[in-house]
């Protein structure tokens, strides 16, 4: 990954008291998406963005960009890693923090068939389907399909294991294109758990998969993660 890329998120108060006087008139705000130092370079971004770097939960919201404009496409409820954000550049693995910045989406996967409509690229979770996240491993922080040789089982996820948090994911390309051993592997955006992650983004399964059937590998997808507190991620991928 290289550094380039603000993914911090500004702040949006939306302050509504019943029976208040209205509001003075001013400028509407830009959507979110435009107020970003960078979106990728595509028309199709999802802003995963949490309040501050010791928050679990947040916001997810998806965005198309139409004549030059920002429209949100959906949002949801956000689960976050149980020791919030930090970033990505930095980040090490095994902390159970998500990593803030920005960076694309390889492919959907899950336990359950590709909901209809899905365009990306989407593999099945077979019994035999793991995710390495041995540092001493070539697979390293990589789908396989069966477990290789040179990757313990004790350093890897057998994600059939996961058939509600894997029902529905998608792979987050943090530290996945050019690993950097120990930065972290299996970051992916997820059906909700009990709780919080381990440094996944999550959502509720109907969102997981509205999501998956919007998302179009033509438009050069990416998701960016952050907080709207402050400056919390330089990465991209």
């Amino acid at each position: 990954m290289r550094p380039g890329v603000v993914a911090s998120l500004v702040s949006v108060s939306v302050l509504g008291l019943l029976g208040a006087a209205p509001a003075p008139r001013g400028p509407v705000p830009a959507p979110l998406p435009a107020r970003l130092a960078d979106t990728g370079g595509g028309t199709q971004l999802i802003i995963a963005q949490a309040p501050g770097t010791t928050s679990t939960t947040g916001t997810v919201t998806w965005w198309d960009l139409r004549g030059g404009t920002w429209t949100r496409a959906g949002s949801a409820p956000a689960r976050f890693g149980a020791k919030g954000l930090t970033e990505g550049d930095s980040r090490t693995q095994g902390t159970d923090t998500t990593p803030t910045g920005l960076y694309d989406l390889p492919f959907g996967f899950g336990v359950e068939a590709a909901p209809a409509g899905t365009r990306i690229s989407y593999r099945a979770v077979k019994e035999s389907s793991w995710w390495c996240q041995d540092n001493a491993s070539s697979s390293y922080n990589r789908w396989t399909d069966p477990l290789p040789g040179d990757c313990r089982a004790s350093e890897a996820e057998h994600l059939s294991a996961y058939g509600g948090q894997y029902a529905y994911g998608l792979v987050v390309g943090f530290n996945y294109h050019r690993p950097v051993r120990g930065r972290g592997a299996g970051i992916f955006l997820h059906v909700n758990g009990a709780g919080a992650t381990a440094g996944c983004v999550s959502v509720p399964e109907d969102s997981m998969r509205r999501i998956l059937q919007w998302v179009a590998p033509g438009q050069s997808p990416h998701i960016v993660i952050g907080t709207s507190g402050g400056a919390t991620g330089v990465s991209r991928y």
